[in-house]
């Protein structure tokens, strides 16, 4: 077998999961984590044969995707904002949109030098690491409430090469003693009652605790996370969310309501409502 053929396999035995173009992303995507072989490379390379006795660790890739275990964590890596990070099933793997929410905090942010941050909910850790390695002088503090994650986000820090200060706790029953200049949260969002809308992939692989909440009480904790902010943010400190896009209109009313100012909602590059910012 060569690669060509190796390729069509593939995209013909993932066409439960994935489309023609995704499966072949994966199909490069397994090359380049296997070979080291960029996709040019690999384009320029489908005539070659594959030796028989490396044919199996490709099959394997394929067959843990067609049950649609996602890439990410068949490899246990992925990108975050230009930097590598650790994943495996105990974290969620981090969004584009995530991204944009860094790179909003990190534009609001331009010039000032110093500064403290709290990412509640850290997850992998993607976006405390990302704003240690981009910001100046800042100190960073990631909590969460999941031993495991918090496993995963020390074990990124310290890929990075970064120092950031983990805390374990539930932020529904948190109550520190340290101040911020900012804080972030990425927290659990999609109500239950989306779930039917939701790919496979996600609902059978990535941490329920880390995306689901009830349908009843969808903003629990972006709630509890802006009654800390009142009395954790310093003077002028500021406070973002990455938000479900269906609830926007309801997030920025309950900020609002606790008196928080400038509350900025901003959409992604979908158009989609997906991120908000505010102050003391």
């Amino acid at each position: 077998m060569n690669f060509k053929e190796l390729r069509d396999l593939f995209i013909r035995e993932g066409a439960e999961f994935y489309n023609q173009e995704e499966a072949s992303a994966l199909f490069y995507r397994t090359l380049d984590q296997l070979l080291g072989w960029s996709r040019t490379k690999a384009v320029t390379s489908l005539d070659k044969y594959i030796e028989a006795s490396d044919l199996p660790k490709y099959l394997e890739v394929l067959e843990k995707l067609k049950s649609g275990q996602p890439i990410q964590y068949i490899f246990q890596e992925t990108w975050f904002y230009g930097f590598p990070f650790k994943v495996n099933s105990g974290v969620l793997i981090p969004r584009p949109e995530t991204e944009e929410l860094v790179h909003w905090i990190i534009e609001t942010l331009k010039g000032q030098n110093g500064g403290s941050l709290l990412d509640i909910g850290t997850g992998s850790g993607c976006i405390a690491v990302a704003l240690k390695k981009s910001l100046d002088g800042f100190q960073v503090s990631a909590l969460d409430v999941s031993v495991d994650a918090l496993e995963v986000a020390q074990y990124n820090a310290a890929m990075n090469k970064v120092v950031v200060n983990f805390i374990e706790a539930d932020i529904l029953a948190y109550s520190g003693t340290e101040s911020f200049d900012l804080i972030v949260s990425n927290p659990p969002y999609i109500k239950e009652d989306e779930k039917p809308k939701m790919h496979e992939n996600v609902l059978a692989h990535e941490p329920h605790r880390a995306l689901f909440v009830s349908s009843e009480n969808p903003l629990i904790f972006y709630k509890a996370i802006a009654d800390f902010a009142l009395v954790h943010l310093n003077p002028q400190g500021l406070l973002f969310f990455e938000i479900n896009e269906y609830l926007g209109k309801e997030t920025v009313e309950m900020l609002e309501l606790k008196g928080f100012k400038r509350v900025t909602l901003k959409s992604d590059m979908q158009g989609k409502d997906r991120m908000v910012s505010c102050s003391i």
